[in-house]
């Protein structure tokens, strides 16, 4: 069952301005935008809000917002490639404190341009992988997409359509 999405109507006849103006039938739209580095203890981390709108029926909420870290992004991916079938697109890189030795580590991971470059990588991943039918219907996306907190026990497998 492959999605085929093109601008044209089947029919050859002007498109009407509902038309134009429609959502398109299925969209899953899903930015990762405002980064915010945070402190926990001593340990500074940068979180990230994942927005999500959509009209997919299998969705819960038809937008949703969450802030996630990169260490949920890397348990997602693992647990993607352990339950579906998909090949699981890379995640950018950890760090570019091998890149650049010249910069101290700490700066390095908190620098505008790295959280940016990451941020891009993240939602480019992130969009990839919902964009997979089969990922689409996996527990732990839609967890990661739209529970405040992911629950790390929770029991993986697939997400029934909420109709």
């Amino acid at each position: 069952m492959s999605e085929v999405i093109t601008g044209t109507p089947a029919v050859d006849r002007p498109q009407t301005l509902a038309e134009a103006y429609a959502e398109p039938d299925n969209f899953l739209e899903i930015d990762v935008c405002d980064p915010k580095t945070e402190m926990e203890g001593t340990k500074k981390f940068t979180t990230y809000e994942v927005r999500v709108r959509t009209n997919l029926p299998v969705f819960k909420q038809k937008e949703s917002s969450v802030r996630r870290r990169y260490s949920e992004f890397q348990w997602l991916r693992k647990e993607l490639e352990r339950d579906s079938k998909i090949v699981v697109p890379p995640l950018p890189g950890k760090s570019y404190g091998r890149q650049l030795p010249w910069v101290s580590a700490d700066k390095g991971l908190f620098a505008e341009d790295f959280i940016e470059r990451r941020r891009k990588g993240l939602e480019e991943f992130i969009n990839k992988v919902a964009g997979h039918p089969l990922a689409r219907n996996q527990k732990s996306l839609h967890m990661f997409l739209q529970d405040p907190v992911i629950d790390r026990n929770y029991t993986p497998g697939e997400v029934r359509g909420h109709h």
